[in-house]
């Protein structure tokens, strides 16, 4: 792989209008691969609003699976543009089984991997667990926390509730991640003050970049913005804060978005993680020895 990587992250709101969500998309990406980057990443669920917020069996009518009109569309655009794009997919894998699957399609080759979110969450205004299902975890088929290969170098591509998670990062950083990718859909209940925002959305940032720090890899992150209502009329909906951002193997800020529509290109040194890891050897280090209880769910 090239010392040097020229990368993209599209921040952008999103609608349940699909045409709509993912023209805006297709003009994120346009955008970035104008600029040069090579590597583009999406946010979660880009193609739609979050819809999420509320438990509606009516939406799984908007899951495809892998190679419907959103993937080949993505497809497209990655062979178009020369690009290896990471979209986000609600995907069907089989009547009642969906997944929140982020979709790797690498130049003219297509779609060479997927990562079947994990970890899924089921908290106010993100009832997770009613539409997805965690993705398996089979090495030997390249299922859970496992890289995916691309021209550009070795992807590990983690989904939101992902992100808080070090033991999925490190996972994926055993199995020789080259980077760490975060499509993600976070925000602000609006009824919260201002302190509370600040705490939640510096939280979200430092997590993220204290992975970079402990596996000595850049990490980027996409995330949506704008306000997306409950559409049930239950909710307050949630503000989506944006804050996309690369960061280099020390945790560096290398690009940080605001909260609108924004794009960033950003040219990452990747020779960066083996002269960190010379200096910070932490995988030298780690005492595998003595993790065992990591398996257990509590030391009671």
């Amino acid at each position: 792989m090239s010392n040097s990587l020229t990368v993209g992250v599209v921040q952008q709101p999103a609608w349940p209008d699909k045409a709509r969500s993912l023209a805006a998309s297709e003009a994120g990406i346009r955008s970035v691969a104008s600029q040069g980057a090579q590597l583009v990443l999406l946010q979660e669920l880009h193609a739609t609003h979050y819809f999420c917020q509320y438990e509606d069996p009516a939406l799984f009518d908007l899951a495809e699976p892998l190679d419907g009109p959103t993937g080949q569309h993505l497809a497209e655009l990655a062979k178009e543009l020369n690009i290896v794009l990471v979209g986000s997919l609600f995907e069907k894998r089989a009547a009642g089984l969906y997944h929140n699957t982020a979709v790797v399609y690498d130049r003219a080759k297509g779609r060479v991997g997927q990562y079947r979110k994990m970890h899924i969450p089921d908290d106010p205004a993100f009832y997770e667990k009613f539409y997805f299902t965690p993705g398996d975890s089979d090495d030997g088929r390249g299922q859970g926390f496992t890289p995916i290969d691309t021209s550009v170098g070795r992807l590990g591509i983690l989904v939101c509730w992902d992100q808080w998670y070090p033991e999925a990062a490190r996972l994926m950083a055993l199995s020789g991640a080259e980077l760490l990718l975060y499509p993600t859909a976070i925000g602000w209940d609006p009824s919260d003050d201002d302190a509370e925002k600040a705490r939640q959305k510096d939280a979200w940032t430092i997590i993220q970049r204290s992975h970079g720090v402990a596996n000595g890899l850049p990490v980027l992150v996409a995330n949506r913005v704008g306000f997306e209502p409950d559409h049930s009329g239950v909710g307050n909906g949630i503000a989506f804060w944006g804050g996309s951002f690369v960061c280099g193997p020390q945790g560096e800020m290398l690009a940080h978005a605001g909260e609108e529509t924004q794009q960033l290109v950003v040219n990452i040194d990747m020779a960066r993680s083996e002269n960190t890891r010379r200096i910070w050897p932490y995988l030298r280090d780690r005492r595998i020895d003595a993790y065992g209880d990591l398996t257990r769910r509590y030391r009671d």
